[in-house]
């Protein structure tokens, strides 16, 4: 089972395994008190596809299909599977406000395909 959690929200036992999708630290959460089993940074959208998106929800599907390139050109969720294969539960944390449109959303899609 992959879920998807703002890394802002209190940690739970259900999370199970929990990964950061993000590539920059998010602010404010300390990493002794963040509860994180695995920084992914690889598996982030790059810098230029964060900055272009911006959280507008408006560039959505564009993003998706941006993310997913990157994603794929990358061989990055690849190499992540074994590690996530490992668990029965496991949890992607993003810091971004918006919980409709974000790229954990895109990669706990993708991932639950494979």
């Amino acid at each position: 089972m992959i879920k998807t959690k703002r890394i802002y929200e209190p940690p739970a036992a259900t999370d199970g395994f929990r990964i950061l999708v993000d590539r920059l630290w998010p602010r404010g959460i300390k990493k002794e008190s963040a509860h994180i089993d695995l920084w992914a940074k690889d598996v982030a959208p790059s810098n230029d596809l964060r900055k272009w998106f911006h959280h507008d929800a408006g560039n959505w599907t564009e993003f998706e299909k941006r993310y997913r390139a990157e994603l794929k050109a990358s061989g990055a969720v690849e190499s992540l599977l074994p590690e996530i294969r490992k668990h029965k539960a496991v949890t992607l944390l993003y810091g971004a406000r918006d919980e409709q449109h974000n790229q954990a959303i895109v990669l706990q899609e993708l991932l639950s395909k494979l």
